[in-house]
C-alpha cells in the first residue's frame, strides 16, 4: 500500500487517484462528523471535506505520510460552520439519550448510565471550542496529540494544555440545573 503522500502526489497528474484516500478515510471522517454534528450535518462535512482536500491536493506537504490529521482537520474547520447543530446534538443527548438494548441490566443502573451520559454530553458541550476540539479529535477521531496540532495548526504543548483543562473541567464541572445555569448550590448528601 503506497503511504497518502504518494498517492496525493499522484492524484496531481491522475485525479482520479484521489479516489484511494477516500476510500481509506471517508468513513472515519464521516464517524467523526456524526459525532460531532449530528447524522445530517456529517454527509455534508464528508463531502466538503474531500473537496476541499481535493482541490488543495497540490499544496499537501509531501513531507507528510499521513493524510488523516490533515482531513480531521479540514473536517474540524468545517463543524465549527455547523456549530449550532453540534450544540443542539449535545443539549438533545443531554436530555434523552437512547434506549439501551434489551440486555439483562438493571433498570435502575441503565438509569444511572443515561443519566451519566447526559451530563458528561452537557459537560463537553460547555467547553471552549478550541478544548472540546482536541477532546473530540483525541477521543472521537483517535487521533494522537501530534497528530491533534498538525489538525489544527497549534503546538502538540497547546494539545496536552486543552486536553488536560477538558478534562479537569469535565470531572469538576458543576451540574447544570433547569434554568440551564451551572448549580452552585451545595447538593443534599
Amino acid at each position: 500500500m503506497n503511504n497518502d503522500n504518494t498517492v496525493i502526489a499522484r492524484s496531481v497528474t491522475d485525479p482520479s487517484a484521489f479516489g484511494e484516500i477516500f476510500h481509506r478515510y471517508a468513513g472515519a471522517v464521516h464517524r467523526y462528523a456524526a459525532r460531532r454534528a449530528g447524522d445530517a450535518v456529517a454527509d455534508d462535512v464528508t463531502s466538503e471535506t474531500f473537496l476541499i482536500a481535493f482541490q488543495r491536493r497540490a499544496r499537501f506537504d509531501p513531507a507528510r505520510e499521513d493524510a488523516r490529521p490533515w482531513l480531521f482537520g479540514i473536517a474540524t474547520n468545517l463543524i465549527h460552520r455547523h456549530r449550532i447543530a453540534t450544540a443542539r446534538v449535545l443539549r438533545a443527548m443531554e436530555r434523552s439519550v437512547p434506549e439501551a438494548e434489551a440486555v439483562s441490566v438493571d433498570p435502575d443502573d441503565a438509569l444511572d448510565a443515561r443519566r451519566e451520559v447526559a451530563r458528561l454530553a452537557g459537560r463537553i458541550r460547555r467547553l471552549s471550542a478550541g478544548d472540546r476540539d482536541c477532546l473530540l479529535l483525541f477521543s472521537w477521531a483517535e487521533l494522537s496529540y501530534d497528530e491533534i496540532a498538525e489538525a489544527l495548526h497549534i503546538p502538540v504543548g497547546t494539545v496536552k494544555s486543552r486536553l488536560n483543562r477538558a478534562r479537569r473541567q469535565i470531572r469538576t464541572a458543576p451540574e447544570e440545573g433547569e434554568n440551564g445555569r451551572a448549580d452552585t448550590a451545595p447538593q443534599p448528601a
